[in-house]
């Protein structure tokens, strides 16, 4: 991708998003940056520029179709054509299925899926035309997996993927130059951690291992700039090197049902007057710019080893295959 293009990032606030928006800056990219809080956004565009790229920060609600096609207006008015546009933005709540409230369930699932169903529809809108650009849709392993505790957030993951095939298919169909990749993460050292509604006893945790945003954004860039391929994976994972492997579903039932609990709640508990942002953005109501980074930065790896087989398409299958296998093992004999 040449540098210079206009690049749309949701959830460019904080974490993975914040980083990404960071990185297209590097290159020089002229990069709208789209999330609710105004202290992330405005501490985010300056990054973008200080990195050397251009910044437009717009404070919208990516659930709010309407305010998200306005937002791409203005960006088009700003900086011209959106070439890349990269769906990120989502929220969350760690409890049990049974302990989330209807209307909670449903606005994870407006943020965290039809957030980005909003996004996909206003970036083609602009791209079928031209006939061309690139969306990259930021996944993750529970796309594949879900785990407990988190069963919106990995209902609306499974539904993004489900959403983007099929939008793939119909491009491929059409013969159209747009084209739309998914980038599947792990566990990511971001703030969300401690700002996602949680009603668990402990503070929450990824499950390990754990990587450092800017791992993930070096994907999302790499996508950007080579949409064809149908999907990149950032690291591996006790779910992420076992999704490949359906035979092992049953198992790996059994295996997070007794792992799955304790595995994504840290020692300390859970403070019950930390920032909430399922309805409000948590960096407005604290006055708090959260940035890319959790407080997981002693474990988070800096390196990822399946990324870099990813990356290079000759090895990934090999690679992935052998992951999956020894993931199978290692669970096997834990049982």
């Amino acid at each position: 991708m040449d540098q210079g293009r206009v690049v749309v990032v949701t959830g460019a606030s904080g974490g993975i998003g914040r980083a990404a928006a960071r990185a297209f800056g590097e290159r020089g990219d002229r990069v709208a940056l789209i999330a609710r809080g105004d202290n992330g956004l405005k501490a985010a565009a300056a990054e973008v520029e200080r990195a050397g790229g251009q910044a437009l920060p717009l404070p919208v609600d990516v659930a709010d179709h309407q305010a998200l096609d306005a937002a791409a207006d203005q960006v088009e008015q700003a900086f011209g054509p959106i070439d890349v546009w990269v769906n990120d933005a989502f929220t969350s709540v760690f409890a049990r299925f049974t302990d989330i409230e209807p209307e909670e369930f449903r606005r994870v699932t407006a943020v965290t899926y039809l957030g980005y169903v909003n996004g996909t529809r206003t970036a083609l809108k602009r791209m079928l035309p031209r006939d061309r650009g690139a969306i990259v849709q930021v996944g993750s392993a529970l796309a594949y997996r879900g785990i407990p505790l988190q069963s919106a957030y990995c209902g609306a993951k499974h539904a993004i993927q489900g959403f983007t095939e099929s939008v793939r298919c119909e491009l491929l169909h059409d013969k159209s130059n747009v084209r739309i990749t998914m980038v599947q993460m792990p566990g990511v050292n971001t703030p969300q951690f401690d700002w996602v509604l949680s009603r668990l006893p402990r503070r929450a945790q990824p499950v390990p291992p754990i990587y450092q945003p800017e791992i993930p954004a070096k994907a999302i860039v790499h996508a950007a700039a080579h949409p064809g391929r149908r999907e990149y994976w950032v690291g591996g994972s006790t779910v992420g090197t076992l999704v490949a492997n359906s035979i092992a579903a049953g198992l790996l039932d059994r295996y997070l049902a007794r792992t799955g609990f304790e595995s994504q709640q840290a020692e300390q508990p859970r403070d019950p007057d930390q920032p909430v942002n399922l309805w409000a953005p948590a960096d407005d109501t604290t006055g708090t710019d959260f940035g890319a980074h959790g407080r997981f930065d002693r474990a988070a790896k800096t390196r990822s080893p399946q990324l870099w087989a990813s990356l290079h398409h000759g090895v990934l299958g090999a690679a992935a295959a052998a992951a999956a296998a020894a993931g199978l093992a290692a669970l096997t004999r834990k049982r």
